[in-house]
């Protein structure tokens, strides 16, 4: 596997915006949600994407996608078909743009390592395989922070915010956290996912979880009650 380069939160978020830059001077610049991801990896990347059922090809398991840098192929597995599973979108818009993240951010790495023998007999290993249980490595985490940056854009998810509530106040969902948490019996160490998260989801077409992660990150949606300022009022 190819050394992984430590990388800044806005060193990533900036490959991002660069790609969509790349993307809008060539197509049109992107200036609502949600971000046609399927477009810049195919059209203005030029890879070749399709569906596959991914643990049998590979022979791993608890494999979501995969990239063969070489061959500038990206398959996903098939569970993720929008076409079959609609309700999988978000997920496979989300996988799509994980791999994007690994092509904008690993693949000279593993160029440099093409000579290396194939794993998989005569069938090309692909160079990227992405697990569910793998999640924390240093490569796989800054392909998914890639894809959050890339499907919600900061100052797009700041105009949608305040498209929908007239200003940038956050929401504080400690209340309805707590009460959701309940109803459902989760673990203190799940959080579910708030109303105005699966709203936002829904115009960008991500997930729920990955909209309130994102929200939480920039601050939109507090999970506790801030302090109160004593400059105020």
């Amino acid at each position: 596997m190819a050394k992984v380069k430590f990388l800044k939160h806005d060193e990533i978020e900036n490959a991002s915006l660069c790609l969509l830059a790349e993307y809008g001077r060539k197509y049109g610049e992107v200036i609502e949600p949600p971000v046609p991801v399927d477009a810049i990896l195919e059209g203005h990347l030029g890879l070749a994407f399709d569906f596959d059922n991914l643990p049998k090809l590979i022979g791993v398991p608890d494999v979501l996608g995969a990239t063969w840098i070489q061959d500038k192929v990206v398959l996903v597995d098939q569970s993720l078909d929008p076409t079959d599973n609609p309700r999988k979108e978000g997920r496979y818009r989300f996988t799509l743009a994980h791999e994007l993240g690994h092509w904008e951010l690993h693949r000279h790495g593993f160029l440099a390592e093409a000579a290396q023998p194939s794993l998989f007999g005569d069938k090309p290993a692909p160079s990227i395989v992405c697990r569910t249980s793998s999640r924390k490595e240093p490569m796989e985490w800054q392909a998914d922070m890639f894809a959050g940056y890339l499907l919600m854009p900061k100052e797009m998810v700041f105009a949608a915010w305040r498209k929908r509530f007239g200003g940038l106040d956050p929401y504080i969902a400690k209340d309805e956290m707590a009460n959701l948490s309940a109803k459902w019996g989760l673990a203190d160490d799940e959080q579910p996912t708030v109303d105005v998260a699966k709203e936002m989801a829904r115009v960008f077409n991500v997930s729920g979880q990955a909209m309130q992660i994102r929200l939480i990150g920039l601050g939109l949606i507090r999970t506790e009650v801030p302090a109160p300022d004593l400059f105020k009022g």
